[in-house]
C-alpha cells in the first residue's frame, strides 16, 4: 500500500519546532488533497496543516501537545486501498506496531524505528514506540502504557525527573482526552505525593519540575495548583510560568541580541502634512474603497522608498557573506489579544500603491488577531516595522527580527511647538511631531548607512504630498 509522509512544515524563519494542538483527521478517515489534517502552533502563529495527497489517514506518529522538530514526519497518508479495519495505519513506515510487535518491513526486532532516509541525515527521527519491559514495577516510563494509554514527552520527562516509574505513572488519573495524563495531572500528583523526587527528597525548590525544560513543553495556562504551591513557598510572591508562545519569543529575542551587535539611531520628524491629509480624507477613503486608512500603510510606503534608496539595509548575513534581498518584504509587528506579538509580512510591498498597502495591512492585521494567518504570510520578511506609538510611547529601541539586519520603530504622534521656516523668517508653530528609531546590526550596517536610511524615511514622511487624491 503506497503512502505519503506528512512532515512538520517550516512555519517561519528561525522556527525549528511546533506544537501539535489538535488532530482534525483520525486514522482510517478519508482525506482529500489540501484538506486540513491538524492544527499546530509556534511562537509566531497558530495554523492548520493541509494534506499533501488524497487517500486515507494513516498513523499519527505524534499526539496532541507533542513538540515536534521542523521536517519530522508526523503522520502518513495512505494513497491506495482502504483503511485498516481497526482504524490504525499499518506499521509500514518503519515504526513498531502499537502492541509492541515489530513491523515486518525491515524494522529491527528490538522495535527501534528506522529513520526515513530523507530526514535521517538531518536530524534523528523521534522514537515512535518502545518495547514493554518484562517487570512492570521496575519499568522505565515509555510512550505507551500496558493499558494502551499514551504519555507525552513532557509527562515522561517530568516522571523521569521525579523518579516515577511506569507502574506508578499508570496509577495517576488523567483528565486529558481519552483519560490521558497531562502536565497539570502529573504536577498535582507530585504535589500530593510530597512534591519531591523519590531519590532526591531534599532537593531545594529551584530543582522542582514545575518549570521543565522549554524544549519539551507545550502550551498551558498556569493552574491554581502551581500558583498555590509557589505562594506557600515563596513568601507572598507569585511565580507565573511562561506560556509556549512567550517562551519561544523570549528565546528568539535572546538569540537576536546574541547574534547581532545592536545600535539604535533616532530622528524627530514633522508629520503635520501627513496627519492633516489623513484626517481630511479618511471618511471619503472608507466610503470609496471600503477600507479604513491608518498610519501604518503610510509608514510602510515611506520605508519602501527608503529601502530602494539604500538596498544594503535590505540584507541578511550568512557567515562572512552579505545576502542582498531583491524583494522588499516588510513585516509589521501586530499585537495579539493575548499580549504577544506576531509579524505578518507584506510581500513585494514596493509593487503596491497606497490603496493596495492599506488593503494588505488591514487584512493581515485582522487575520493575525484571529489566528488565521497562513504560514507563508509570516515568512520571508526582509525588514520590520513596529509601532510603539500604539502604546503611547514616543520612542523605543526594538530588537532586530532575525535574520534581518534592521527594524524601525515609530513613536506616538504628538502636538509640539516647533520652529517653522517661512519666507518671512522663522516662526514657532504647533506641529505634529514624531520620533523614529532604527535598531540595526552593526556587523553590516554602520552608523553612516543606518543614520542615512533613517533620515531618508523621515524625509519621505515630512515631504508627504497632502494634495493627493484618494
Amino acid at each position: 500500500m503506497a503512502q505519503v509522509d506528512l512532515v512538520m512544515p517550516k512555519m517561519g524563519e528561525s522556527i525549528m519546532e511546533a506544537t501539535i494542538l489538535k488532530w482534525l483527521k483520525q486514522p482510517g478517515e478519508p482525506v482529500e488533497q489540501d484538506e486540513m489534517i491538524l492544527e499546530i502552533a509556534t511562537d509566531k502563529v497558530d495554523s492548520e496543516v493541509p494534506s499533501p495527497a488524497g487517500g486515507v489517514m494513516g498513523e499519527h506518529l505524534f499526539q496532541v501537545d507533542d513538540v515536534v522538530a521542523v521536517g519530522t514526519t508526523i503522520a502518513t497518508i495512505l494513497t491506495e486501498g482502504s483503511a485498516p479495519t481497526n482504524g490504525a495505519a499499518p506499521a509500514s513506515n518503519g515504526s513498531a506496531a502499537t502492541n509492541g510487535t515489530p513491523a515486518t518491513n525491515g524494522t529491527p526486532a528490538n522495535g527501534t524505528p528506522v529513520a526515513a532516509p530523507e530526514y535521517g541525515s538531518k536530524a534523528p527521527q523521534p522514537q515512535r514506540a518502545e518495547p514493554q519491559p518484562a517487570l512492570a514495577e521496575a519499568a522505565p516510563v515509555t510512550r505507551t502504557g500496558s493499558d494502551g494509554r499514551f504519555y507525552s514527552p513532557l509527562v515522561r520527562n517530568i516522571a523521569k525527573e521525579e523518579g516515577i516509574g511506569m507502574a506508578e505513572l499508570e496509577t495517576i488519573p488523567g483528565t486529558g482526552a481519552g483519560g490521558r495524563v497531562n502536565k497539570a495531572d502529573i504536577l498535582e500528583y507530585i504535589e500530593n505525593r510530597g512534591n519531591a523526587p523519590v531519590a532526591t527528597s531534599h532537593q531545594p525548590l529551584a530543582a522542582s519540575p514545575v518549570q521543565p525544560k522549554s524544549n519539551h513543553v507545550g502550551s498551558r495556562q498556569t493552574t491554581s495548583n502551581d500558583v498555590k504551591q509557589h505562594q506557600t513557598t515563596s513568601n507572598n510572591t507569585d511565580i507565573v510560568e511562561m506560556d509556549r508562545m512567550r517562551r519561544l519569543i523570549a528565546d528568539h529575542m535572546v538569540n537576536s541580541k546574541r547574534t547581532s551587535p545592536h545600535v539604535t539611531s533616532f530622528v524627530e520628524v514633522d508629520v503635520t502634512n501627513l496627519v492633516n491629509w489623513r484626517n481630511r480624507v479618511k471618511g471619503e477613503f472608507q466610503k470609496k474603497h471600503g477600507q479604513k486608512i491608518t498610519f501604518t500603510p503610510l509608514f510602510v510606503e515611506a520605508v519602501v522608498k527608503a529601502l530602494r534608496d539604500f538596498p544594503m539595509v535590505n540584507v541578511s548575513v550568512d557567515g562572512n557573506n552579505i545576502i542582498v534581498k531583491k524583494d522588499l518584504n516588510v513585516g509589521m509587528a501586530t499585537a495579539l489579544p493575548s499580549g504577544n506579538l506576531i509579524v505578518p509580512v507584506i510581500h513585494n510591498a514596493d509593487e503596491l500603491n497606497l490603496l493596495g498597502l492599506t488593503k494588505r495591512v488591514n487584512d493581515l492585521a485582522a487575520r493575525a488577531r484571529e489566528n488565521k494567518l497562513k504560514p507563508q504570510e509570516i515568512q520571508g520578511g526582509t525588514f520590520t516595522l513596529t509601532n510603539v506609538g500604539t502604546f503611547g510611547n514616543v520612542m523605543g529601541t526594538p530588537i532586530i527580527n532575525q535574520p534581518q539586519v534592521a527594524i524601525l520603530a515609530v513613536g506616538a504622534i504628538r502636538k509640539k511647538p516647533a520652529v517653522v521656516e517661512t519666507e518671512y523668517g522663522d516662526l514657532i508653530a504647533v506641529r505634529q511631531m514624531m520620533f523614529l528609531s532604527l535598531s540595526y546590526d552593526h556587523r553590516v550596517v554602520d552608523g553612516f548607512l543606518g543614520g542615512s536610511f533613517l533620515r531618508r524615511v523621515g524625509d519621505y514622511l515630512e515631504q508627504f504630498d497632502d494634495s493627493q487624491a484618494v
